[in-house]
């Protein structure tokens, strides 16, 4: 009888041991990763990251540099990473993190030799933004939420007025340019839409804006040309007229001045919409 008692403590012992150890698994978690990177050099991690960038792992990358940073958070290494992050989220399609870490970059080291970098990347991730929606339908940027294009375009335009020798200026300022016309185009969008529905006080605010804000886009002359249509159906000669001369002036070779364009009163307002 007391050898069973002493098989029966010892099993009920081992039991004991082992639901504790199970319950310390559960608690503690599983085993800790082994970190590969442990004993390498600053040197290694950054070549290592680099190489995951040509091999376009992004998402390893960021893991190799923002290891570095955090191990040897001082020195050039530690700063290059800081950009490598940047540069590998905008590879990565990711624009909101790679605005954030060009940010953190700039208010860092706003003296750094190429903090010009930092501006221009931000601008570039903005500038290449967008939604699942925009992907799926194919959407045309001048259709798009302005707010991103005018994101791009304040951080480009920041690059060029801090820096205008920089490497990146003359590239940024093409950027701009394409910027100004696809916001001026969005608002031509809103027009049409507005005119298309008989709204035409709202397609008139829009082509002024147009005409105001963005003086050498080409969208301008199309904004007249609304406008003119918009006045003629609202009965406001005068102002029509006086648009027409503005047009005229300075767009003598528009197609609503050439030759076959209806003179009918009755249908001449809804010309506008066989040109475009």
């Amino acid at each position: 009888m007391k050898h069973d008692f002493r098989k029966y403590s010892l099993a009920l012992i081992t039991s004991v041991i082992l639901t504790i150890w199970l319950t310390g698994c559960s608690i503690f978690g599983a085993p800790t990763v082994v970190d590969e990177t442990k004993g390498w050099s600053v040197q290694r991690i950054y070549e290592e990251g680099e190489a995951k960038m040509r091999d376009k792992d992004y998402e390893k990358a960021i893991s190799y540099f923002q290891t570095l940073e955090s191990r040897y958070p001082h020195g050039r290494y530690a700063t290059q990473a800081q950009l490598e992050i940047a540069y590998a989220y905008y590879k990565k399609q990711d624009p909101i993190s790679c605005i954030a870490a060009a940010d953190r970059f700039i208010k860092l080291h706003p003296n750094h030799p190429n903090i010009d970098y930092a501006y221009y990347i931000k601008g570039l991730a903005s500038f290449n933004e967008r939604g699942i929606i925009e992907k799926l339908t194919q959407q045309e940027i001048s259709d798009r939420d302005p707010k991103t294009l005018r994101a791009s375009f304040l951080a480009l335009k920041d690059l060029v007025a801090r820096y205008p020798d920089s490497r990146y200026a003359k590239d940024a300022v093409l950027r701009m340019t394409y910027l100004v016309n696809a916001l001026a185009d969005h608002e031509l969008h809103v027009a049409r839409y507005y005119m298309k529905r008989t709204a035409y006080v709202a397609a008139l605010n829009r082509c002024r804006f147009v005409i105001e804000s963005y003086p050498d886009a080409p969208a301008v002359e199309e904004a007249l040309v609304i406008s003119i249509s918009a006045y003629d159906a609202l009965g406001m000669e005068d102002l029509k007229q006086d648009t027409l001369r503005v047009l005229e002036t300075n767009y003598p070779n528009s197609r609503m001045l050439a030759k076959g364009v209806p003179t009918d009163e009755r249908v001449w307002w809804k010309f506008w919409e066989s040109l475009y």
